[in-house]
């Protein structure tokens, strides 16, 4: 090629940029409930097991390494460990999504370093993938766990036919609404994208707040509800690896950017960056009647103090509005993994752990009633405890039930880059410039296209 794949330099960009992983990440994955304390954080680690934040309980066992940052995962590995009569885990925390990133990427190029098993978010897989440092474990016991996951989980671990992590949470999109502002102004849930500006409409005639918002700082949504439209932003076959199938300005693309610009440009939707402190305050005080979002967000806002004093009781969720209701489709926002590197010592241990961490009841159960994780295990997703719960956040309602495992169950998973932070990055300039009227949908489609694809280009891939 004529670059080094995803040059090491520019890898270590794209993941110094991104910010971390479950608690979500306004460009890339989510997930992890940002109001769960995390884990003291741990500068060492790698491959080996001298310097494990859990205690090892059975010594005689060989010991697979882990980074991972979920805020349970010493009960999760303090599980496994005594379960397991195989393996031991010796766990580490080297810092969340875009640090542990930097560490993994400066023990890839150094050759050493990196643990056995790493936490990753599902779109960084190909990232790391396309530089061969993570293993492909089909072969290590794939068959015998294949259907504790749904297809669209899967898909989203995997690079073409080989799968290189293992699903533990995700981030089925629905709608979460005020349920105070719709019955002031008496709008029911919008079904339809075209329902949604017709009541955005309504509560903005009536002098009401923002339906929603159009934030530049959230491309894994911008382009999630671009594939719920039909898009298909990347192709990308291993077996062909130099060439990459890139499209971000068909229709579909162009007109979700139109829709979401139009309403904009209308005053029906904000424009505020998500995640910042303006927005979580927007949020609280009722300056907008809807968010969406994905089913990490209860437990984000909760942490960030929405829900509660005056809140308390006035959220509810219904499922995300379709384009065409005869041909629903669900799409996801987040979600991480346990990945093997190709720096394991013994790679078929490595994913007898990959498979196993936060796999047994009581962790899927801890993770999901703490709201640390939205589980992606049918074991849990099945779980009546879990299909029943009625939400606090959303005043008792069954969202699970209702909303989010009927959405979860019926995503197919998508095909993601290995260079999706650039992607993302370039996307956020895009819809930046749309907001501020500089360009119209068409042009920010035309512009994210030349843009990605020459990078791609650049990294000597073949783009068609």
């Amino acid at each position: 090629m004529k670059k080094t794949r995803l040059s090491t330099a520019a890898l270590l960009l794209a993941a110094a940029t991104a910010l971390a992983g479950c608690a979500p990440d306004p460009g890339g994955g989510g997930g992890t409930d940002a109001n769960a304390t995390k884990a003291a954080t741990n500068d060492g680690g790698g491959n080996s097991a001298s310097n494990c934040t859990n205690t090892i309980p059975k010594k005689d066992l060989p010991v697979v390494t882990m980074w991972g940052w979920y805020p349970n995962t010493q009960l999760v590995v303090d599980n496994f460990n005594k379960q397991s009569s195989d393996v031991q885990v010796c766990w580490t925390n080297v810092g969340q999504g875009s640090d542990e990133y930097e560490k993994f990427q400066t023990a890839i190029a150094a050759g050493t370093g990196a643990p056995d098993v790493i936490m990753i978010e599902m779109d960084r897989i190909p990232t790391f993938q396309i530089q061969n440092a993570l293993v492909d474990i089909k072969q290590y016991g794939y068959d015998s766990v294949k259907a504790d996951y749904g297809e669209g989980a899967w898909k989203d671990v995997s690079v073409g036919d080989a799968i290189y992590g293992v699903p533990v949470d995700g981030g089925p999109l629905a709608m979460i609404y005020r349920k105070d502002i719709f019955d002031k102004y008496k709008i029911k849930p919008p079904t339809t994208w075209a329902e949604y500006e017709e009541a955005a409409q309504k509560v903005k005639d009536e002098g009401g707040p923002a339906f929603g918002d159009f934030a530049a700082n959230v491309s894994a949504l911008t382009m999630a509800l671009q594939i719920q439209k039909g898009a298909k932003p990347f192709t990308y076959d291993p077996a062909q690896k130099d060439t990459i199938g890139i499209k971000l300005n068909d229709q579909a693309s162009k007109d979700v950017l139109e829709y979401w610009g139009r309403l904009a440009s209308k005053g029906l939707v904000g424009t505020q960056d998500q995640f910042t402190p303006e927005y979580i305050s927007g949020v609280i005080n009722g300056k907008y009647a809807t968010y969406i979002s994905a089913a990490w967000a209860p437990g984000y806002l909760t942490g960030a103090g929405v829900g509660k004093g005056e809140d308390t009781g006035k959220f509810a969720v219904a499922p995300l509005p379709q384009w065409d209701p005869a041909n629903p489709v669900q799409v996801n926002w987040g979600g991480s993994a346990f990945s093997v590197t190709t720096q394991a010592k013994n790679p078929e241990l490595a994913a007898k752990v990959a498979y196993g961490l936060y796999a047994d009841k009581e962790s899927l159960t801890d993770g999901w009633t703490n709201q640390i994780i939205f589980p992606l295990n049918l074991k849990a997703l099945n779980d009546p405890a879990f299909e029943e719960l009625k939400v606090e956040f959303f005043d008792g309602q069954q969202a699970n039930k209702e909303v989010y495992v009927p959405a979860a169950n019926a995503y197919q998973g998508v095909t993601y880059s290995p260079f999706g932070q650039y992607y993302f990055d370039a996307m956020t300039k895009q819809v930046s410039a749309l907001i501020d009227g500089s360009v119209n949908a068409a042009q920010a489609a035309d512009k994210l296209q030349e843009d990605v694809a020459g990078y791609a280009k650049e990294q000597g891939f073949t783009v068609q």
